[in-house]
């Protein structure tokens, strides 16, 4: 089974359409389902966002796809190719914004058109005669024109042996205009002197002097302000999208060689950047694309892609990503990654996917929604036939069967999770939270249990001078200016710790005037006239140099606590011992209690020894350790907490993370981390800050709580509406108006979601890997 699977999922390829034409939810499961239909392809059409994903066969043509959109009476159109990427999304934001000022324009003729007749219809005294006839020629353009979309989409269906929320609009309103044509006309509606009031519920007495020109104009003038309003609330839902898409900087200074073979900066767009390529960045500019600085030196504000308030301090050698700021001096910077492969672009499409994508309760929702159309048409006829059979006159059977077509409209049930989802996500890419899809938001509901690797997730990663212990009669700085010029001509991760740690206490260090690398012991050479080694303590024993007691008490209590003590000496005589861990994050531990707060049970993993893992552990307030774990067996011990029936979510950042991130229940990858961890994991958190952790599962859940309220209300909505209007107990048009605004409501609900806040927002700190904490110096 599982080789089957593999090679069917090898032999797919997956393509997403834009479709066009769907105006409610039924639309977008007519076109589903019609996709769905085809051999070897599944779809996954969203109304909101008016995509289609469709995983189809290797070798598929595309086009099938758009032809058989194109027969259910839709329109679907494929991807720009790459690099004509921006241009086709200006053009889709063109064409929204024609549509807008279209559906405005209609909105406000029917809105100047209907007040009178609605306001006529509602006071008896401003009834005159023949005020029938003017309603007639006021009303007529609202149905006819401002109605046309509703009509021409309900022709489109009925072609296409459908019906959507567009057929019980036009069927409803057409129905009302026609009713009020004959009543005048062959009625006594239209005799001079005819009055009557305006009543909440139907009417019961003879129609035929009943006109329900009011109904008709004032239920399309509803439903388009509702649509209007929805319209906008989506664009606003997927603004947080669009900004992040426009973050990247539109122009870059390229560094390129003259005739005379110097370096010249030139001003190119941004789509002539190469990978290689060296650019200028200046202070307050935005960096062109992801590269390594090779020049300079600055600190780079990167909140529009992290969330993290605090700029980071950067020079040669570090990488930095494409959108950020340059808040400092001039940098120069090499391209390694450009277009669609930056960080930026990469976001954008995780954040695209997960709002395209559709969470399991939505399915149920559509379900629903697929089969609500004809069941509302269904009870429109027997409340029809009810009505009739009880004696009431045609006009008021007419009038409650107007009612449930325009009440039963389920576009509140499919804008439901859509509308949460684009806000949700959006908002989460602003924080530097991205979430992969829908159905994770369901797996942060029901985690119980959080597993933490320790390095680069609890920790900083980083090896760090974190002591200086000198012997009697010697002078710290002295210490650290010696060791630390030595240590400074080697690579080595704790030899390079020390040099920092050094330069950041005592600034510029002294380059050696000789220098030797021994192998698996240290570094010896020349420092200002001084013959100093640094390294084990067997490489002092060497040169006849012991440490005293004292220094050889504070070297056993470092290594008690899992650090790393390096031995230095010079001039024949042991001198001081200096100490390097890797640090806890100073966020650490409010994360962890951020995860208590959220009942999460933290677990601490990792392949350091116990001693120091518990010692981590009681620093952050972790009471479970599985410490000495060999990367490859941490996948097991995630699944032996599933087994006990644990539901595990997972952080890591590192290659041998990914396997058990990929086990877990739910995993989260550090942003910070490698590439096979970020794939592996279901929620990626750009900055390195454990709240992010956090943050993440608030949001997620929060997410998933503004879906259940929406689904709710739209599903309580309908089921108490249409049993009302089939009653007569609701009048069409305000049952039109109750349907609109339902719609909007559920977008506005998902709107507030634009207001979470981070738990770290309130609390802005400086990652530990940007910043190295003086070491602390002790006199032996």
């Amino acid at each position: 089974m599982t080789t089957e699977s593999t090679r069917t999922e090898a032999n797919s390829t997956g393509v997403e359409l834009q479709i066009g034409g769907m105006t409610c939810a039924s639309c977008a499961n007519r076109v589903e389902k019609k996709l769905n239909k085809l051999d070897g392809v599944e779809a996954s059409v969203n109304y909101a966002t008016e995509k289609a994903k469709v995983t189809l066969p290797e070798g598929y043509d595309p086009q099938f796809l758009i032809a058989e959109v194109e027969k259910t009476g839709y329109t679907a159109e494929l991807p720009a190719p790459k690099g004509a990427k921006p241009r086709n999304t200006e053009a889709r934001h063109a064409s929204e914004d024609a549509e807008m000022k279209v559906l405005k324009q209609r909105l406000i003729g029917a809105a100047i058109l209907s007040v009178p007749v609605i306001a006529m219809a509602m006071i008896p005294t401003l009834q005159f005669d023949y005020w029938g006839f003017a309603s007639l020629v006021l009303a007529a353009p609202v149905v006819v024109w401002a109605g046309w979309p509703f009509h021409q989409a309900a022709w489109a269906n009925f072609r296409h042996g459908a019906a959507t929320m567009d057929t019980l609009i036009s069927v409803g309103t057409s129905a009302a205009l026609v009713w009020s044509v004959i009543a005048l006309f062959f009625g006594t509606a239209g005799q001079p002197g005819v009055v009557h009031p305006f009543e909440l519920t139907i009417s019961r007495s003879d129609g035929m002097g009943h006109i329900y020109l009011e109904v008709a104009a004032g239920v399309i003038t509803f439903i388009l302000l509702g649509r209007y309003f929805e319209k906008r609330s989506k664009r606003s839902a997927g603004a947080a999208l669009r900004a992040l898409l426009e973050l990247g900087a539109k122009e870059v200074s390229i560094l390129r060689h003259s005739a005379k073979g110097e370096k010249t900066e030139q001003r190119v767009s941004i789509d002539e950047l190469s990978e290689g390529d060296e650019f200028v960045v200046r202070p307050g500019e935005k960096i062109a694309t992801d590269g390594v600085i090779t020049s300079g030196r600055s600190a780079i504000d990167a909140s529009m892609l992290t969330g993290e308030s605090v700029p980071v301090e950067v020079t040669v050698g570090d990488s930095v990503a494409g959108a950020t700021v340059n808040a400092g001096g001039r940098l120069v910077v090499e391209a390694t990654r450009v277009g669609s492969d930056t960080q930026l672009a990469q976001m954008a499409k995780m954040v695209e996917d997960a709002q395209s994508g559709k969470a399991e309760i939505q399915r149920l929702a559509d379900r629903v929604s697929s089969v609500f159309v004809p069941v509302a048409i269904a009870v429109a006829v027997a409340a029809l036939g009810a009505w009739l059979m009880a004696g009431f006159p045609v006009s008021a059977a007419f009038t409650a069967t107007v009612a449930v077509l325009i009440i039963a409209c389920p576009c509140a049930l499919g804008l439901a999770t859509p509308t949460a989802l684009l806000v949700g996500t959006g908002r989460g890419a602003q924080m530097g939270v991205l979430i992969k899809g829908p159905e994770i938001l369901e797996s942060t509901r029901k985690a119980d249990t959080i597993v933490l690797d320790k390095t680069g997730t609890v920790t900083t990663g980083k090896m760090t001078l974190t002591e200086v212990i000198t012997a009697d009669g010697v002078d710290s700085d002295e210490l650290l200016r010696l060791a630390g010029g030595l240590e400074g001509h080697s690579e080595h991760p704790i030899a390079q710790a020390i040099a920092v740690g050094a330069s950041a206490q005592v600034g510029e260090l002294p380059a050696p005037e000789s220098f030797e690398n021994i192998e698996g012991q240290g570094v010896q050479g020349v420092v200002k006239g001084h013959a100093v080694v640094a390294g084990r303590e067997t490489l002092l024993a060497e040169w006849s140099m012991h440490l005293d007691g004292d220094l050889a008490a504070a070297k056993q209590a470092a290594e008690r606590q899992g650090k790393t003590s390096i031995t230095v000496g010079w001039n024949g005589q042991a001198r001081g011992v200096l100490v390097v861990s890797d640090q806890v994050k100073p966020t650490s531990a409010e994360a962890i209690s951020q995860f208590k707060a959220l009942g999460l049970r933290p677990v601490l993993l990792t392949g350091d020894n116990q001693t120091v893992a518990e010692q981590v552990a009681a620093q952050v307030g972790i009471e479970h350790v599985i410490a000495e774990v060999l990367p490859k067996d941490k996948v097991d011990v995630v699944a032996r907490l599933q087994d006990a029936g644990d539901v595990v979510a997972m952080v890591g950042d590192g290659v041998n993370d990914a396997p058990a991130l990929a086990q877990s229940d739910l995993g989260l990858a550090m942003g910070t981390g490698t590439d096979v961890a970020i794939e592996a994991a279901d929620i990626t958190l750009v900055r390195g800050d454990l709240r992010a952790a956090a943050d993440a599962i608030r949001l997620s859940r929060k997410t998933l709580r503004t879906i259940k309220q929406n689904l709710f209300w739209a599903f309580a909505y309908n089921t108490t509406a249409i049993p009302i209007a089939a009653f007569g107990l609701l009048n069409p048009m305000l049952a039109g108006a109750a349907m609109a605004f339902s719609s909007v409501s559920v977008v506005t609900n998902s709107l507030r979601l634009r207001r979470f806040k981070a738990q770290a927002d309130q609390h802005a700190t400086t990652e530990p890997s940007e910043t190295t904490p003086a070491p602390q110096p002790v006199n032996a």
